[in-house]
């Protein structure tokens, strides 16, 4: 697969706090930061996202009174799962995996701001309204074609893939560069794979395989 100068690859949320470790870990979250350090050194224009969340935010579990992580809630903008405290602003477990190639990013877009709103997106909060600005820096940058990898494969790459292609951008997952929240067993999250690999299917998002890249 030939690259080109509109090309951009789009890192999502490879933090502490999603590593083994940290507070909400997936399971193999470190073990792709070498393949995502070896697809950085063949992209012109690298982008990172960045969950960024201020105490007793609308996703923790700890913010409801007795609920607990992986249950849904109904939130002012829809449903909402409920995750352990993670990413908070300032702290060790929102920064990037130390081993991560940062050095040729050239926007880091911070998300899950708001108190009261989520953002699994890149591009939109989860009222599915709320711009986060990404598509405006992109189209002011001429950049047109997205691979996205990172966290979570079957919630914020997801979002992030099919906001971004109905946005106009054309959007492609490597699949084997991004780790799913469902390896890591949560029953409330039993078959997020599954569904992740539908709907991308169902919005033209394809899936490929870093050897695309890194043997073109």
């Amino acid at each position: 697969m030939t690259l080109g100068f509109t090309d951009a690859l789009l890192i999502i949320d490879l933090q502490n706090d999603f590593c083994p470790g940290g507070s909400l870990p997936i399971s193999g979250a470190h073990a792709i930061v070498p393949l995502i350090n070896a697809l950085v050194i063949h992209f012109p224009h690298i982008i990172l996202t960045q969950d960024w969340h201020p105490p007793a935010h609308i996703s923790f579990a700890s913010t409801h009174p007795n609920q607990q992580p992986y249950q849904m809630v109904e939130a002012p903008y829809g449903p909402q799962t409920l995750w352990p405290d993670h990413c908070l602003q300032q702290t060790p477990g929102a920064q990037f995996h130390p081993d991560l190639d940062v050095h040729q990013a050239e926007y880091i877009l911070r998300k899950g701001v708001r108190p009261n709103l989520d953002s699994y997106s890149a591009f939109l909060e989860n009222d599915h309204t709320t711009s986060t600005g990404l598509a405006g820096y992109l189209r002011e940058r001429n950049l047109s074609r997205l691979f996205l990898c990172g966290l979570a494969y079957d919630f914020c790459v997801l979002y992030s893939a099919i906001d971004g292609k109905q946005l106009g951008f054309e959007t492609i997952v490597i699949e084997d560069a991004c780790r799913p929240v469902n390896l890591s067993g949560p029953a409330g999250l039993s078959g997020s794979v599954e569904t992740a690999n539908i709907s991308l299917a169902a919005a033209n998002v394809p899936r490929i395989q870093s050897t695309d890249v890194l043997t073109r």
